[in-house]
């Protein structure tokens, strides 16, 4: 994401606890930052990218945070996938500095990443959306950033995508399943299921994935349980009952549990295979 704002001719100021991508990208023609508040004191659009809503507000409200050194006006991107509680209580928090915060988590993973063809969903002040919305364009699809309300809004719209995606991805490893059992080719079941109308990006990523036995992380298993717990408690928050989405909460807990979280989360359908006494494919990779 941040390679695609650079080729897109944005000068960035970087930082990570993770030395390799900082390298990456000075060698790119970044300036290397020495903490967030390094950042944060040379620049007026801040963008993070973090695991969880602790780590966000570890990097912002720190002893050598964002916060700590904040010019006002700035506006604050966060575009990690946390509890949309958090999300407003830091906006609230950046509002209190002069700043403003808006949460933008995204969807399409490594690819999309990589691509520039992310889904944005965002939620925050309109002025402050529309001011930041050629950066947001930068690293998606213009067509699919989005301004979904107000703050917080665009973590619920992550929760409602990754409810969406369990559910799609527990069905299609439940196809495969049976595929498999009723001694079906599942791989020529895949195709068919493409040409019509249960056709999904779910179906021809992760059933191929899942086909093959390649579960090299694009996103991992582990990140997609943290979002899991997110939805949850989200929807016991909102008193929403979700009935689909609990019991996928339950294959993802025995992803984990099965010591998969490192894989990518279309392993899931290896809980499915294990109660159905089927072996996994192995990879062709």
């Amino acid at each position: 994401m941040a390679g695609n704002l650079l080729k897109r001719g944005y000068p960035l100021i970087v930082h990570s606890r993770s030395p390799g991508p900082v390298d990456e990208l000075v060698a790119a023609g970044a300036t290397r930052a020495s903490s967030p508040a390094d950042v944060a004191r040379q620049v007026t659009r801040i963008i993070t990218m973090l695991p969880d809503s602790p780590d966000v507000e570890r990097v912002l409200e720190g002893p050598d945070g964002v916060f700590s050194a904040m010019q006002r006006g700035t506006i604050l991107i966060d575009m990690s996938s946390i509890a949309p509680a958090v999300a407003r209580r830091l906006a609230e928090s950046a509002h209190a500095r002069g700043a403003t915060m808006l949460d933008a988590p995204v969807s399409g993973g490594e690819i999309g990443a990589i691509n520039a063809t992310l889904s944005i969903m965002v939620g925050g002040e309109a002025a402050a959306f529309a001011l930041v919305k050629p950066i947001l364009d930068a690293m998606g699809n213009p067509e699919r950033v989005v301004r979904i309300g107000e703050s917080g809004a665009g973590q619920i719209c992550k929760v409602c995508n990754q409810m969406v995606i369990g559910g799609t991805l527990a069905a299609v490893s439940e196809a495969i399943t049976l595929a498999r059992k009723a001694a079906v080719d599942p791989a020529k079941v895949r195709e068919a299921l493409l040409g019509g109308f249960a056709a999904s990006r779910v179906l021809e990523v992760h059933g191929e994935r899942i086909l093959h036995g390649n579960y090299k992380p694009g996103f991992r298993a582990e990140l997609y349980a943290k979002d899991y717990r997110i939805a949850t408690s989200t929807l016991a928050e909102h008193e929403t009952p979700a009935p689909v989405t609990a019991a996928v909460d339950q294959l993802v807990t025995a992803l984990m549990a099965s010591g998969r979280g490192k894989d990518d989360y279309s392993a899931l359908a290896t809980i499915l295979f294990d109660m159905a006494g089927l072996s996994h494919p192995l990879s062709s990779s």
